[in-house]
């Protein structure tokens, strides 16, 4: 019996394999553009169809359904990487932090200590997954980024903790904001 399940086994491992790389192929990066997005003048709305026909469906999973990114995942080691630069939001280009207010929390997940532009970011209570947390979300489309975290004591000017799904993000290096 115990032949004729290792190559099952071996299938099975194969078959899963594959699936995790093609779905770290689509959507585990977070997004670097060449050159600074036109911001949102107002309030963006859109129906499920028109988001989920310009997201990914990781994105579409996070800022649409509230969903999280695996924690220390791609996504969290490009970001410990990136250089200066903005970070603006995958659905609707909003300007949201900034690499002057990122820091390192070690807790898997994109962390800044303050939004780049305050009117960009808003927060709400949330009472998910049986914990109350405050959820950041982006003002101009109301996608979910993460959650912010206060009094941990980081060192830094707000001791707060912007916790952010990178894939909610999109990354204009400093050059490229330039242009």
């Amino acid at each position: 019996m115990k032949a004729k399940l290792t190559p099952f086994l071996a299938i099975i491992a194969l078959t899963f394999s594959a699936a995790c790389a093609e779905e770290n192929k689509k959507g585990k990066a977070m997004e670097t553009v060449s050159e600074a997005p036109t911001e949102p003048e107002g309030k963006v709305v859109k129906t499920d169809e028109e988001w989920k026909k310009i997201l990914t469906p990781e994105q579409y999973h996070i800022l649409r359904e509230a969903g999280t990114e695996r924690a220390y995942g791609e996504i969290y080691k490009e970001f410990k990487e990136q250089g200066e630069g903005a970070y603006h939001c995958a659905g609707c280009d909003a300007l949201l932090f900034s690499s002057k207010e990122k820091f390192d929390s070690k807790c898997g997940w994109p962390s800044f200590y303050d939004p780049a532009k305050a009117e960009n970011v808003t927060t709400k209570r949330d009472t998910s997954a049986g914990m109350v947390r405050i959820e950041v979300v982006c003002a101009k489309c109301d996608g979910h980024l993460g959650h912010v975290f206060e009094g941990e004591g980081f060192d830094t000017p707000t001791d707060k903790r912007y916790c952010i799904n990178g894939v909610g993000l999109k990354f204009v290096p400093v050059k490229a904001a330039a242009k």
